[in-house]
């Protein structure tokens, strides 16, 4: 290399530079800013859908949760139509949710009542941002949908045609969940009230959802065979595996840390807080059914203490953002002590047979829990300020009117959709089906080869 051709080289480096230092003098100090935040911004935006997948994935593993509850709460002999109806309202409430369920919840506002945009995701795109974020929220949506469907298969258990809950699944999933869900999540007018409704992970929305439309199919239904005597006495018709109950309950217990902390949908510290007031109500919940039961009975109960576990979980999802670790022992506490009072009640007093307990955990206790949070918001997690903590009424009324409102929503379509199946394709097995075990009767098999059982008890 010669001495031209150094100097030549020298001499563009020396302009480069100089370029270069120009363009940045001029250049905004945003546009440096940003490029110097791209990297924090791709590692959150990433981190969140991590979470959120995480979160969606516990949730969907609560199918197996319920399944075993279910199960291990009814007769060996219908033990194949309470796995088949488990399964099947993930499968088709997937294929429902993504086809109208999510616009319906989420789409854009119509008249604060609906949503009606991106139908199928037809907005989704498949490279950007957006479009990523969109499966992932639909997705831990979907599995949200099939935990307030699945609710009604246990208290409609042992007595309900097949064909008939593949309906009730299609419809709550795909038109009387999500309406009700855009109210207060996707925009509607309990979250456009002066004080919004506070539901943070779905009492109300999920659980209370399900638990009423389970009243309704389980009134127009009818008790099980043998359930009540001639002169109306409430009989006890044990199920066939509470070790089954138990294993059900744990499951579900571990996928409520993705239901509850997984609602934040971003990867942040609030994750810690809400584990902890989850998992203190869930403890709380099941000493308390423990000690009721044991004060009412003289023995303290199994399948009762682990629906009080259930009970507790169901009535700190709405707040377990909201309430401190006090609160949540509080809400624990009453959900525990309801659910054993509650389930008596139904069962003995209004005569309705709800062979899990699903009406008195879900659509109960996600309504008690709901309006505790008036009560028990505390303003050092943010939000509106309980009554308790100084915020005055607003709050609670606000709670009261959204805990109302999806009551007579989910209650009345529910009584609907099973009058019209009652009258249509019928909605109950026949006696001689119901007595044989519906395994063999809509299903052609049984869960355990030799043991079937024949009775009416």
């Amino acid at each position: 290399m010669d001495g031209r051709t150094v100097n030549g080289t020298l001499a563009k480096g020396l302009a480069l530079g100089g370029a270069a230092l120009l363009l940045a003098s001029i250049m905004p100090e945003n546009a440096m800013a940003q490029d110097a935040a791209a990297p924090e911004y791709l590692t959150q935006f990433n981190g969140n859908v991590v979470w959120t997948l995480i979160a969606a994935i516990l949730v969907m593993f609560m199918q197996a949760g319920f399944a075993m509850v279910e199960t291990g709460l009814t007769r060996a002999k219908n033990a194949c139509n309470i796995l088949m109806k488990n399964m099947f309202d993930f499968s088709a409430g997937s294929v429902i949710f993504f086809l109208c369920g999510f616009a319906f919840m989420f789409g854009d506002d119509i008249s604060s009542f609906i949503g009606w945009s991106n139908f199928g995701l037809s907005a989704g795109g498949t490279g950007s941002d957006d479009a990523i974020w969109t499966y992932t929220f639909w997705f831990f949506q979907t599995v949200f949908a099939a935990t307030a469907v699945t609710i009604v298969s246990g208290a409609i258990a042992e007595r309900t045609k097949f064909v008939a809950y593949l309906v009730v699944s299609v419809v709550v999933t795909g038109f009387i969940y999500p309406i009700s869900g855009h109210w207060i999540w996707g925009g509607g007018w309990l979250s456009s009230l002066s004080t919004p409704m506070i539901d943070f992970a779905g009492s109300t929305v999920v659980h209370s959802v399900g638990g009423w439309i389970a009243l309704a199919g389980a009134m127009v239904v009818g008790p099980r065979i043998g359930k009540y005597t001639s002169d109306g006495v409430a009989r006890a018709i044990p199920g066939h595996n509470i070790p089954l109950v138990a294993l059900g309950v744990f499951i579900l217990w571990f996928g409520w840390f993705g239901f509850n902390p997984g609602s934040t949908t971003e990867a942040s510290g609030s994750i810690g807080v809400i584990a902890t007031t989850t998992n203190l109500a869930a403890c709380m919940g099941g000493l308390a059914a423990m000690m009721v039961t044991w004060m009412r009975y003289g023995k303290p109960d199994p399948s009762m203490s682990l629906n009080g576990v259930l009970a507790g979980l169901v009535g700190i999802t709405a707040g377990c953002a909201n309430v401190s670790p006090t609160g949540a022992l509080i809400i624990g506490f009453i959900c525990g002590i309801l659910v054993v009072l509650s389930v008596e009640f139904i069962d003995k007093v209004l005569k309705i047979d709800d062979p899990v307990g699903a009406i008195s955990v879900h659509g109960v206790c996600g309504a008690c829990g709901t309006l505790l949070v008036g009560l028990l918001a505390s303003p050092d997690f943010g939000g509106e300020a309980g009554l308790f903590y100084g915020g005055g009424v607003s709050l609670l009324i606000t709670q009261i009117i959204g805990v109302a409102s999806v009551f007579i929503w989910a209650l009345g379509t529910g009584y609907i959709l099973f009058t019209v199946l009652k009258v249509t394709v019928g909605v109950r097995v026949s006696e001689e089906e119901e007595i044989r075990g519906l395994d063999i009767g809509e299903h052609g098999m049984e869960a355990y080869n030799g043991f079937q059982i024949f009775t009416t008890e």
